[in-house]
């Protein structure tokens, strides 16, 4: 036979004290006498009483749940994102409320289920949110932070790593080393972040009098840097350095490269963005930009939690400095 659930009510019976008192003893911040939560918790030891979060969210208004909304978890960065975010929110007391979205852009439903919960914040990484979704989560009074990218005139804060800026150094940095015929492959053309590290490698190579480049769609995949690497190569075999917007992408195309018997960095300099793990692995040895991943994490939260508390200040990006970390995947050709 099933044993039937400890309840509330069974440690109010077995404490003498009132089903609203045990709410109370599990609740932070509540007025209840030391001497009688002490009563309470003893009982709920003895019973093995656990309390439902959900059911307490609803009696103080304070689910403590984060929701964070995440699309490309096949992308290696997002995964250790997502731990970066679960291990401070719960070192905070927060619970977090994953929801892995299936479209470019954050869908009703998923709106609609983080609200179902009750969540106090919501974190969204690399899905598109409406301005929909801004007014139904503005409604329902779900603070938001954008994370690795922002919409503009959004009523959103956002925290993402300086791209322009990180796209412009890599341009400079490939110039330096003596690549003369440049190529790129962007992620999806409709995203802050593509837009960014694309505007700044474009700045940098025109300061040095290079008007035009090669650029192929990677979507930020693994397959995709696979096939734009080919069709870059189908247009011009005189590509000596090619910079990919992520690192998954630049991983496809140094597959690419290798399968072609093209070899790199002898023939072809890659280099990628964000410094996942793989990129240290011996078989890729990437060079790549570093994305502040702590900072940006803390920075998301710190600007969720000032918003949860009643903080509310204007909407802001906050662009922070990532650094290149050069491996074996670029020449020296100079």
């Amino acid at each position: 036979m099933k044993n039937k659930k400890v309840t509330a009510m069974d440690v109010a019976r077995l404490a003498g004290v009132s089903q609203s008192s045990v709410s109370r003893a599990f609740s932070e911040n509540s007025s209840i006498s030391i001497k009688k939560k002490k009563i309470i918790l003893e009982a709920a030891e003895q019973l093995g009483y656990q309390p439902n979060a959900i059911a307490r969210g609803l009696i103080t208004n304070q689910s403590r749940i984060i929701g964070i909304v995440m699309r490309n978890i096949q992308n290696p960065f997002f995964p250790e994102v997502l731990d970066r975010f679960y291990s401070r929110l719960s070192e905070k007391g927060y619970h977090v409320m994953f929801i892995n979205s299936q479209n470019n852009e954050i869908q009703e439903e998923e709106v609609s289920h983080l609200i179902e919960y009750s969540v106090e914040g919501a974190i969204i990484t690399d899905a598109l949110l409406t301005s929909s979704a801004v007014q139904k989560f503005t409604r329902n009074g779900i603070s938001v932070v954008l994370f690795n990218r922002y919409v503009n005139d959004s009523l959103s804060n956002a925290v993402v790593c300086d791209n322009f800026a990180a796209g412009k150094k890599i341009g400079h940095y490939l110039i330096e080393k003596g690549h003369e015929n440049l190529a790129f492959i962007s992620g999806p053309v409709n995203t802050s972040t593509t837009v960014d590290r694309r505007n700044g490698f474009q700045s940098a190579l025109a300061e040095h009098g290079i008007t035009s480049f090669l650029k192929e769609n990677g979507l930020y995949s693994y397959r995709g840097g696979y096939i734009a690497a080919q069709r870059l190569l189908e247009q011009d075999k005189d590509i000596d350095a090619i910079f990919c917007s992520n690192d998954i992408s630049a991983f496809g195309a140094i597959d690419y490269l290798r399968k072609q018997g093209i070899r790199v960095p002898e023939d072809i300099s890659i280099i990628g963005f964000d410094n996942v793990a793989m990129a240290d692995w011996s078989s890729y040895a990437l060079t790549t930009w570093h994305q502040p991943i702590d900072e940006m994490v803390d920075s998301s939260i710190e600007l969720l939690l000032n918003n949860v508390n009643g903080e509310v200040r204007s909407p802001e990006i906050q662009r922070l400095e990532g650094h290149l970390v050069e491996r074996g995947s670029v020449m020296d050709r100079r």
